[in-house]
């Protein structure tokens, strides 16, 4: 599923624990990333799924459940 893949992502880019990684997480607010951070998020699951999320559509992909729907929705 594409939860888990992008919750492995999140989990191994930031070093947080999985429980803190929910569909409703915000990944400045509840995990600390910071924009360099968001960055290699973004290029890891562009990566993963062969996409690309342009930078004006990557701003608006503030928490787990954005990245989730985008993915599904651009495969």
């Amino acid at each position: 599923m594409v939860f888990e893949k992008i919750r492995e992502i999140i989990i191994e880019q930031l070093g947080v624990d999985e429980s803190l990684v929910e569909m409703k997480t915000n990944l400045m607010k509840d995990l600390e990333a910071d924009s360099l951070d968001a960055v290699e998020i973004i290029l890891s699951i562009e990566e993963e799924y062969d996409i690309e999320i342009p930078d004006d559509e990557a701003e608006n992909l503030v928490n787990v459940e954005d990245l989730v729907k985008y993915v599904e929705e651009n495969m």
